[in-house]
C-alpha cells in the first residue's frame, strides 16, 4: 500500500541513529553521526515510498501532561547526552532545508501528534504509514493505518500486530498497562508479563473486565493484579496516545517544499557530507544544462565552409 501521509516519529529516529553508528565528527570536531543516520534513513525511506504528504515530528523541550499524571514518569531517564543535543540544530536545519515540515508542540509528546493527524487522515480515509520503532504506536494501527521500523524493515497492519504481540491494536493499551513500560517508568502489574497480559487478554478481552473478574484470578499473580487495581485506570491513562491534540495543521497542509539548495550545500557542507554534497552538484549541472536553449544542449554540427577537405578535417568556424 503507498500511503498518501507518512509521519516520522522523529524523536525515535534521532536516538535510533545516535545509539547505532559510532560517534562520527566532522573535522571540526563538531558531532555528526546522528544527523547523518537520521537523514540516511529518511532518505530512504521517502525513495522508497513518495508520500504526497509528509511530516517528521519531534518531542519538544519541557515537561508534557503524562508528567503532571504521573510524578515518576520517565524519571529514571539520564538527560540527552551532551553530543546529541548538539546535533539537533543542524538536524532540524537540514530537514527545514529539505522542504519537509517539522512539528514539535510543547506540552504533548511527538507520539500524541504522531496520533493526532494519523487520527486525522483516517477520518478522511486516507491511508497512513508512521515510520518509528517506538512498540508504543502500535495502539494507533488500524485498516488505514500502518507502521514501518526502517532498522528492522518491518512493517506492522492489524494482521502483524497480532503476530508480533498476539492481541489486536485496540488491545496494545491494556497490555501495555499490564506488563508496564520500562522506557517510561510505568511498572505494570508485578510479576505480569507478555505471557500472562495475552492470556488474560484473550480471555477476558479487555482490561475492564479482567478487573471485574479479578477475584477469579488464582496464585500469586491474582493477587499482585488485585493490588494493583487502584492504579491500572492511572497507567492506561498514562499509555494511551492523544488522538485530539489541538493543532494548526491538518494532513492536507504537510505537502513538502521545494528544497532550499543554497541552505543544504551550507549545511551538507558544514557537516563534511560529501556524498550529498556532489549529489547536489550533480544536481545543480543536470539542472543547468536543461535550462539551456535546445540548439545550445544538443547543437548541430557545423557544416564545412571549405571545399576539398578531408572527412576527418576540422570544420571552419
Amino acid at each position: 500500500m503507498k500511503p498518501a501521509l507518512l509521519l516520522v516519529d522523529g524523536s525515535s529516529y534521532l536516538y535510533r541513529a545516535f545509539h547505532a553508528l559510532p560517534p562520527l565528527t566532522n573535522s571540526q570536531g563538531e558531532p555528526t553521526g546522528a544527523v547523518y543516520g537520521v537523514l540516511n534513513m529518511l532518505r530512504k525511506l521517502i525513495g522508497d515510498y513518495q508520500p504526497k504528504y509528509i511530516a517528521l515530528v519531534f518531542d519538544a523541550k519541557g515537561k508534557t501532561f503524562r508528567d503532571e499524571l504521573f510524578e515518576r514518569y520517565k524519571a529514571q531517564r539520564p538527560p540527552m547526552p551532551d553530543d546529541l543535543v548538539r546535533q539537533i540544530e543542524p538536524l532540524y536545519a537540514i530537514i527545514q532545508a529539505m522542504g519537509l515540515p517539522l512539528i514539535s508542540i510543547e506540552g504533548v509528546e511527538a507520539d500524541d501528534v504522531i496520533g493526532t493527524l494519523a487520527a486525522q487522515a483516517v477520518a478522511e480515509g486516507m491511508a497512513t504509514l508512521i515510520s518509528t520503532g517506538d512498540k508504543d504506536l502500535a495502539q494507533l494501527v488500524n485498516g488505514n493505518t500502518t507502521l514501518i521500523n526502517t532498522m528492522t524493515n518491518t512493517v506492522l497492519d492489524r494482521k502483524g500486530v497480532v503476530e508480533k504481540f498476539g492481541i489486536t491494536p485496540e488491545q496494545i493499551i491494556d497490555y501495555l498497562a499490564l506488563v508496564g513500560d520500562a522506557v517510561d517508568n510505568v511498572p505494570g502489574v508485578p510479576k505480569v508479563g507478555p505471557v500472562t497480559a495475552v492470556k488474560w487478554l484473550k480471555q477476558y478481552g479487555t482490561l475492564d473486565n479482567l478487573v471485574a473478574h479479578a477475584a477469579d484470578v488464582p496464585g500469586k499473580v491474582g493477587e499482585n493484579l488485585r493490588a494493583a487495581i487502584p492504579q491500572l485506570p492511572l497507567y492506561k491513562q498514562v499509555l494511551t496516545i492523544k488522538c485530539d491534540v489541538p493543532l494548526t495543521l491538518t494532513p492536507h497542509d504537510l505537502q513538502p517544499r521545494v528544497p532550499d539548495t543554497a541552505a543544504l550545500r551550507q549545511l551538507y557542507q558544514r557537516m563534511e557530507f560529501k556524498r550529498w554534497l556532489a549529489e547536489l552538484d550533480k544536481d545543480a549541472k543536470a539542472h543547468s544544462s536543461s535550462s539551456l536553449p535546445a540548439e545550445e544542449r544538443h547543437p548541430t554540427p557545423s557544416p564545412s565552409r571549405g571545399e576539398g577537405r578531408g572527412e576527418g578535417s576540422p570544420a571552419s568556424v
